[in-house]
C-alpha cells in the first residue's frame, strides 16, 4: 500500500459517466491480476516488515527503566 499523500492530489480530469465505469473496471482488472501474479511476493514482503518491526519493538520494556 502507498501512503504517499502527493499521489491523492493528482489532478483527475472529468470524464463521461461510460468512460469513468471502463476506468474502474479496467483497474480492478488489472489489481487482480496483479495481486494473483505477486501477491506471494507481497505478502511475505510485509510479513518480513512485520517481523522486523515486532523484534525492534517490545511492548513491556519501559525505556525509563535501568538496568538492576
Amino acid at each position: 500500500m502507498n501512503s504517499d499523500p502527493s499521489l491523492h492530489c493528482i489532478p483527475l480530469p472529468p470524464l463521461p459517466d461510460k468512460v469513468a465505469v471502463e476506468i474502474l473496471n479496467f483497474l480492478q482488472e488489472f489489481t487482480n491480476n496483479f495481486e494473483d501474479r505477486y501477491g506471494n511476493q507481497i505478502r511475505r514482503y510485509y510479513d518480513q516488515c512485520s517481523q522486523h518491526d515486532i523484534r525492534q519493538t517490545s511492548f513491556f520494556d519501559d525505556p525509563n527503566d535501568s538496568d538492576f
